[in-house]
């Protein structure tokens, strides 16, 4: 070791080349490496969801779940499967142990889904897919006065730009249901011509049809022959002939039934600032870098407002490139003010050319990281920031240890050369044992299992990547340096009377510190008495829960959800109602917060309905109010403040079930408690999670707790009367007409462009009279002949679970 440390210091190029090569290295791999907020994550899932309209949460558990769960039990490396049952669709998630191949297990689960041969015959197409293949980046909101469908053209107008921009790989349009032609029957015309929804959608279909129908050769070419009946707008469907009577006469559709260009669910809606909007939701693959396609997005929405109307605007919501942003800020700057800090400190000691070289080793060895770190596959994300923030400190204690170790050779009387390679020989053991303890300390982390574990273990790789440049530049490199420096000096005619007069200061500080020890000595009994006294009460801080522990510190953030759940059933309008209660509870609590010098504290308010990502449902129950605020760096106001005193301002609201004002996390940590209560009978279980929810509620500083099984739609039991069958009617025959006119029965798709459309028929009702309309409803028999459905069935209310 003393050889090669020997020839690296006295060798005039060798140690520059290497230096050289490693920051060209990391000037040449910086532009390349990834930003993002978490590193990536293995991926561990895959989903099944098994769309079957119309079930209730106890059909799709009993005709979906258990198919799936049957079907998947057994899997090579499954480690735990889950299915939700829901209104309308079960959704089971595969989880694959560590050890696993993501591509073979989805293969996996994708030939035991397709086994699956009993599912009911109105489930539509399972589709199974990977879990967390893409991140999302941001939210694109756009606000305009238009109708629902013109705000989705829009809004597809602008996907196709976004996708044009290199940068922007992954883009879609949300926060709109299925676009479709609603063709409401009305009822008394299927009295009138004694036909069933199902009869009319059989109409359609035979009538309202594109298709080839083959070519005909000749000898001078050919022609191809295509029948082309298909009707593509609201007014060509109302045109459509359905009926022919025997006189000549003709039935067309819309003079039985009324055809609406609208979406599935109108409650799928979103607002900002109080208007209309559409949403598009732009997502990166696991190689594209945050910021550049946060950048290239902001780019062109200020172009795009810089020529739009004052009543078209493209807003930037939901971005998670600014905190990448924040901290990469925060990491140059602390790197460059803790550089600056450590140089004065050293200046004090040593000569500007020594303390400049001392200092080096900080922006050297980070470069040299930055390339392994590439090597590796490591982004520049939250983790291995914090883990470049630690090695500052560490790198400047190395550094310092063998610059004063150099030093002090030297003032034996020792010549430059022999000074650098006898002070590095002198500390190598101690520097090369401190690096090893930090690779038995950080590296522990390595072993770590699961999400976290795959993220915790980014920071030894980067801590300990910089570390190993470190040693190569404090053994080989910074001794030809500080040899240098030291030659300088000696020609220069040694050390200044002002470095003079300091060492003598500093002198005199050593001796006093060292009568502070031997007295330390003297009275060692009180001294460690006093440790022992010191251990014992830091113990019994965290002991006592006075010193509270959190794996991660609170960062004051810039978004704030209002998630409201209201019970299934709940119509539309009373959603609207409780989000507008919420929100003059927000502006009664601006009024109370400090006044902003740079700005409006909310400077855009985001409204979604049919959304509450704490609930796992969707429906008009449910209702989200987004906040975007100042930045943290910008407000006069806390983040807590502002959601403590909306809480205290919204007035009691006895429908909801739960109204939860929080900041919206980030990364994988998910919940900061969760309880798995199981059993076989769902009422024990209902009972259990209240007894529970009442206990936890009794501890000061817990909020928000809500649990996932709650009552779900009220219901219409319908089952035949005895003798049911002599009216010509069974319940295969019943539930297919009740099905059809209340669920509705796709006919077919329809394309305009790039929109696809719907064509549904169903039983047109009103909603204020609905019920009445349930209640006098008549049905078809085998026969024809039109029945009261009263008369051949019983029907029962009840209410079971929401999931």
């Amino acid at each position: 070791m003393r050889g090669v440390i020997h020839y690296f210091a006295s060798h005039p190029t060798v140690a520059n080349i290497l230096m050289i090569g490693i920051i060209l290295m990391g000037l040449a791999v910086v532009p390349g490496l990834n930003k993002e907020t978490f590193p990536q994550l293995k991926s561990s899932r895959v989903s099944v969801s098994v769309p079957y309209p119309g079930a209730s949460p106890s059909e799709v558990a009993e005709a979906v779940c258990n198919r799936l769960e049957d079907a998947t039990d057994g899997l090579s490396f499954l480690k735990e499967q889950t299915c939700e049952a829901r209104d309308g669709v079960g959704t089971l998630v595969a989880e694959m142990e560590e050890a696993g191949d993501i591509k073979q297990f989805l293969d996996d689960v994708q030939a035991a889904v397709d086994g699956v041969t009993d599912f009911p015959a109105e489930v539509e197409n399972v589709t199974v897919r990977e879990l967390g293949r893409t991140d999302a980046v941001l939210l694109l909101g756009i606000t305009s006065d238009l109708e629902q469908p013109e705000l989705k053209a829009l809004a597809e107008h602008y996907r196709n730009r976004l996708l044009a921009l290199p940068k922007v790989k992954i883009v879609e349009v949300t926060g709109f249901s299925t676009h479709e032609y609603s063709v409401l029957v009305r009822p008394e015309s299927l009295q009138q011509y004694k036909l069933s929804v199902n009869d009319i959608a059989n109409l359609i279909r035979s009538q309202a049809l594109d298709l080839p129908a083959g070519e005909i050769e000749t000898n001078e070419r050919s022609y191809q022959i295509r029948f082309e009946n298909m009707r593509r707008t609201p007014e060509e469907l109302a045109d459509l002939v359905i009926l022919n009577s025997d006189q000549g006469g003709q039935v067309r559709l819309g003079d039985i039934a009324t055809i609406r260009d609208e979406f599935s669910d109108a409650a799928q809606r979103t607002e900002i600032n109080g208007q209309p909007a559409a949403t598009i939701l732009v997502s990166k693959n696991k190689t594209d870098d945050t910021l550049k396609v946060y950048d290239a997005v902001k780019a062109f929405v200020e172009e795009e407002n810089a020529r739009l109307p004052a009543s078209t605007r493209l807003y930037i919501t939901q971005d998670g490139a600014t905190i990448v942003r924040d901290r990469l800020t925060m990491l140059l700057k602390n790197g460059w003010q803790g550089l600056l800090l450590a140089t004065g400190v050293l200046f004090l000691f040593f000569t500007w050319r020594y303390t400049f070289w001392v200092a080096m080793g900080l922006p050297i060895s980070f470069l040299g990281g930055l390339v392994i770190m590439s090597i590796v596959g490591v982004s520049i994300n939250m983790i291995s920031m914090v883990a470049l923030l630690m090695a500052i400190g560490i790198l400047m204690d190395d550094a310092i240890v063998i610059a004063e170790s150099i030093e002090s050779e030297y003032r034996k009387g020792k010549t430059p050369l022999l000074a650098a390679t006898d002070g590095i020989q002198r500390v190598a053991r101690g520097v090369f044992s401190s690096f090893i303890t930090s690779v038995f300390l950080f590296g522990s982390l390595l072993f770590l299992m699961g999400d976290m574990g795959q993220i915790l273990g980014v920071l030894p790789v980067v801590l300990l990547a910089v570390l190993s440049v470190s040693l190569i530049e404090a053994f080989l490199i910074l001794p030809h340096h500080l040899k240098h420096s030291l030659e300088k000096r000696r020609d220069a005619g040694g050390r200044s009377g002002l470095r003079l007069w300091f060492d003598k200061a500093f002198m005199l500080l050593t001796e006093w510190v060292g009568k502070l020890a031997d007295l330390s000595i003297k009275l060692r009994y009180m001294v460690v008495g006093g440790t022992i006294a010191l251990l014992i009460f830091s113990i019994s801080l965290m002991a006592s829960g006075t010193l509270a522990f959190k794996g991660f510190p609170d960062i004051e953030g810039n978004q704030v959800e209002a998630r409201i759940l209201l019970p299934q059933g709940t119509r539309l309008a009373r959603t609207e109602a409780v989000v507008q209660t919420l929100l003059e509870g927000l502006d009664k609590t601006l009024t109370e917060m400090k006044p902003e010098d740079n700005g409006d504290l909310i400077r855009l308010t985001q409204v979604t309905y049919s959304k509450n990502s704490d609930a796992s449902e969707s429906g008009e129950h449910l209702a989200t109010i987004g906040l975007e605020l100042l930045n943290a760096e910008l407000r006069n106001n806390s983040l807590r403040d502002l959601m403590q005193k909306w809480r205290e301002n919204i007035p009691l609201i006895p429908d909801a079930i739960s109204i939860l004002i929080k900041e919206p996390a980030f990364g994988p940590g998910g919940q900061a408690v969760s309880i798995r209560l199981q059993g076989l009978d769902l009422e024990t279980l209902s009972r259990a999670s209240w007894d529970l929810q009442t206990w936890l509620n009794g501890y000061t500083g817990i909020s928000n707790i809500l649990d996932d099984l709650r009552p779900g739609k009220p219901q219409f039991i319908i089952k035949l009367r005895p003798g049911a069958l002599n009216s010509g009617m069974d319940a295969q025959y019943l539930s297919n007409q009740l099905r059809t006119a209340y669920q509705g029965v796709k006919v077919s798709d329809v394309y305009l462009g790039r929109e696809a459309y719907e064509i549904n028929v169903q039983l047109d009702s009103d909603p204020k009279q609905a019920l009445r309309d349930f209640e006098q409803l008549t049905v078809l028999s085998k026969q024809g002949v039109a029945i009261p459905l009263t008369s051949i069935a019983e029907i029962t209310e009840k209410r079971e679970f929401a999931r």
